[in-house]
């Protein structure tokens, strides 16, 4: 699935510069039609390390009233998060009605990195699957518009960016020892991240792919996808 990706759609500067602006303005006022039909919106993504999540979410909120959304880093769970059900931590991070929610890696961790890097047994991560689509039928079911989106980008493209962070002195913490560590298991990453498209694309909260070796062509591609969705389902 994610091989037959073409990563080598771009979007020109001209062209990205003039879009962006558009989808922005959209955003502003889908926003407050959010606010007043009071849906919860949940905005999920995964993706590649150094895939662009980051600069897609900032140019999502860039324009909306800060007001209405947050943004929820995800990383190791620590304090009472540890000792409970592993999507409690979720479950409490889940937007009022009225506003929106996005996570910045989610709830698909169990089946990416914790089934990985053996962080819970075999069978959680397999019973996760169905969880996880219960889960989101259930927020779906109140009324709430989930996005899921996974940032694609090809395996030259993610060293080029690497190395770039490394030798730039603002980037250079966003590049880790985990981040290497994680490329060493680029193909094993893949296998967990078809079969979790697989089983957890669903009618109700579908993935959608982004072609992200083009940041341009990718962030376009992100706030086209939530706009058009949004006033789909505001009507």
């Amino acid at each position: 699935m994610l091989n037959r990706l073409d990563l080598s759609l771009k979007t020109p500067r001209e062209q990205y510069d003039q879009q962006i602006k558009e989808l922005q303005a959209d955003l502003h006022q889908i926003g407050f039609q959010v606010y007043t039909q009071k849906r919860p919106v949940v905005i999920v993504f995964e993706g590649w390390d150094a895939s662009g999540k980051g600069g897609s979410i900032k140019r999502l909120t860039e324009k909306i009233d800060p007001r209405g959304y947050v943004v929820w880093p995800i990383a190791a769970p620590s304090g009472d998060d540890r000792e409970r059900h592993y999507m409690y931590r979720f479950w409490r991070r889940l937007p009022e009605q009225g506003q929106i929610a996005i996570f910045d890696r989610s709830w698909y961790g169990r089946v990416l990195v914790e089934r990985l890097e053996g962080y819970c047994s075999e069978a959680d991560w397999k019973r996760a699957y169905s969880e996880i689509n219960q889960f989101e039928r259930q927020l779906t079911d109140f009324g709430a518009i989930i996005f899921k989106f996974w940032m694609h980008i090809s395996k030259d493209e993610q060293l080029r960016r690497f190395r770039e962070r490394k030798r730039t002195n603002y980037k250079s913490w966003k590049i880790t020892e985990e981040d290497w560590r994680n490329r060493g298991k680029w193909e094993d990453y893949l296998v967990a991240a078809e079969e979790m498209l697989l089983k957890t694309s669903t009618p109700n909260a579908p993935w959608t792919l982004v072609e992200a070796n083009d940041k341009y062509y990718s962030r376009i591609k992100v706030l086209q996808t939530v706009v058009d969705k949004l006033k789909h389902s505001l009507k």
